[in-house]
């Protein structure tokens, strides 16, 4: 299936929503933590989103790997975040738990995008290869 903009990935729509909820708790944080946790949350909830569409533009397999990576490594510290809402009781308990596995969940979406990138990046690869032989 082709996608015209990286806005008809579903992998994007997910991490989109994601950062959403991200955003949504950034708020509710202590007024101490503005500048500290929220600000680092927000951020990185950003990065998530923006590799998955820095990515998109890319014109090869592991450039758009790379960005991938790197969204990975923000939700995973986003989940680390959401660790520290639940040690310091920042919000509810219930919502934190399903936010933070929401989290794993678009990890493992996430994960599921870049193995598909690697097979097409092998396939084009071996097309490549019984062209020139």
């Amino acid at each position: 299936m082709k996608y015209g903009t990286f806005e008809d990935l579903e992998i994007y729509k997910s991490a989109r929503e994601f950062r959403k909820k991200i955003y949504s708790l950034a708020k509710q944080l202590p007024e101490f933590e503005k500048y500290n946790l929220a600000n680092q949350m927000r951020r990185a909830a950003v990065s998530l989103t923006n590799g998955i569409a820095e990515g998109h533009g890319r014109f090869h397999y592991q450039e758009n790997i790379q960005f991938l990576r790197q969204s990975r490594g923000s939700l995973e510290e986003l989940i680390d975040d959401i660790n520290v809402c639940i040690d310091e009781n920042y919000a509810d308990l219930r919502w934190l738990n399903n936010l933070k596995k929401e989290g794993y969940e678009l990890l493992k979406k996430l994960n599921g995008y870049i193995k598909y990138l690697r097979s097409c990046k092998q396939m084009a690869i071996n097309n490549h290869l019984s062209k020139s032989t």
